[in-house]
């Protein structure tokens, strides 16, 4: 699913011309997207073992707000910004749901309910406000601040959904096999279906974080939890690696920058 198919949804009613603050959906953001999820993933637990919760949590807390504040202070799409910012969205969205489970105790099969009842509050709450919930919207601060508030609510309920089906015997690799698969029922119900392009794209974006934790979790866990014991620091460093690379690229080439947006 890509950034034309996205445009079916975008408001009537006139609206003040903006740059972007969102890429292009091309096939390197999905991409992209799976790597900061799986980074994510494992950089939470690398520090929570390396830190402990609690500092862990306060610090990965402090860098989200910082790169938000960065991207809200910026006035058009700039890819390392912007995926910066996702990058501690997953860090944190992770500690969000980790928190639940391991500190409160909240089993996966509450976490994933609640963070699924919290996204479907921001998209009601989003559409009421603006009357389209598309990427093409976001050109004002009140519709960025509805689209972080998406995106962080994904990839908590992301984590928990990943999380829950892997302790129920499925594992890490299941997991990792039964969100690759699930990931393209959004666009064969778009493409030879009815669901809506709108529709289609937050239900992949939700899929892609446990899909992306899923398939991290198992190259980094021990050969006992069905893993291939990489270890978080190294599984964490590769996706790094592979993150700064692509976004390096697009920063250079440009090929994720929504047409008609300024240079």
């Amino acid at each position: 699913m890509t950034t034309d198919h996205l445009t079916h949804d975008r408001p009537m009613r006139p609206m003040r011309h903006a740059a972007s603050k969102v890429p292009e959906v091309t096939f390197y953001f999905w991409i992209i997207k799976v790597l900061t999820t799986g980074m994510g993933e494992t950089a939470s637990d690398f520090l929570a073992h390396l830190l402990g919760p609690i500092p862990a949590v306060g610090l990965g807390g402090l860098a989200l707000v910082a790169a938000l504040a960065v991207q809200f202070t910026v006035r058009r799409y700039v890819a390392w910004i912007y995926w910066t910012a996702i990058v501690m969205v997953s860090v944190f969205g992770t500690m969000a749901a980790d928190v639940l489970h391991v500190g409160l105790g909240v089993p996966y099969t509450l976490s994933t309910p609640f963070f699924m009842v919290a996204l479907t509050a921001v998209f009601l709450l989003w559409y009421r406000s603006e009357g389209t919930l598309s990427i093409h919207s976001i050109h004002t601060r009140r519709r960025e601040t509805f689209y972080w508030a998406a995106v962080l609510a994904t990839f908590a309920l992301g984590t928990a959904a990943g999380d829950l089906t892997a302790t129920i015997g499925l594992g890490y690799l299941g997991s990792a096999v039964l969100y690759a698969a699930a990931i393209a029922v959004p666009a064969v119900a778009h493409r030879w279906g009815s669901l809506n392009a709108v529709a289609a794209f937050w239900a992949a974006y939700v899929i892609t974080r446990p899909l992306g934790a899923s398939v991290a979790d198992w190259m980094a866990v021990g050969q006992k939890r069905g893993g291939l014991d990489l270890g978080l620091g190294p599984v964490t460093l590769a996706w790094t690696v592979a993150i700064l690379g692509l976004v390096g690229y697009l920063a250079v080439s440009r090929k994720d920058v929504q047409p008609g947006a300024m240079p």
